[in-house]
């Protein structure tokens, strides 16, 4: 699994993405492009977008060798796909995909308005993923290589559960994906 090639991952979105993203209202690939496409109105750099766009693949590739049963519980998506992303991207593009669940327990604690801004799903989930971090941790995390990053996605995670919002295509983004992959494209 950890070397498939990147058109095999925005596969993956195109036959998978379309199951419901938790609890939102969106579904995988809507919440993928709608978090990839407000990096992108913000002018962020190609790797942070790319890293919107696949923060949650982790949860695309759930069942890929996996136990199904496993379904209710924190699948540490943030890190199953991560293996596979290393192969092709940046640190700068996998760092924040690892730590963006990190990020939210990290907001929860510096932020006293965060924690209201969260869905429903993102509060059960935040609780499933070990709740908010105490000062000293919040203050390793931020200490982090690409931790800034991390809060950024988040804070775009967070946005990107927006029904019926229009955004550009997967195709729009797949140069953006090719320009910084590590491999060849085919």
């Amino acid at each position: 699994m950890n070397n498939i090639p990147l058109n095999q991952i925005l596969d993956l979105y195109r036959t998978r993405g379309q199951a419901q993203y938790g609890g939102e209202a969106v579904s995988q690939l809507e919440h993928a492009l709608q978090c990839a496409m407000f990096a992108e109105d913000a002018g962020e750099f190609p790797e942070l977008i790319a890293a919107c766009l696949l923060h949650d693949l982790g949860h695309l590739v759930h069942y890929l060798g996996d136990d199904p049963a496993r379904l209710g519980i924190d699948d540490r998506h943030e890190y199953r796909a991560v293996p596979v992303l290393e192969a092709l991207f940046p640190d700068t593009v996998t760092t924040p995909i690892r730590l963006h669940v990190a990020a939210k327990r990290y907001l929860c604690a510096v932020d006293n308005t965060y924690w209201d801004s969260l869905s429903p799903a993102s509060k059960l989930s935040l609780e499933l993923q070990g709740g908010i971090f105490s000062q000293a941790m919040a203050d390793a995390f931020i200490a982090q290589p690409n931790a800034q990053s991390a809060v950024k996605l988040r804070r775009w995670d967070d946005l990107a559960k927006v029904k019926d919002l229009k955004t550009p295509d997967l195709e729009h983004f797949q140069p953006i994906l090719a320009a910084i992959c590590q491999v060849p494209v085919a």
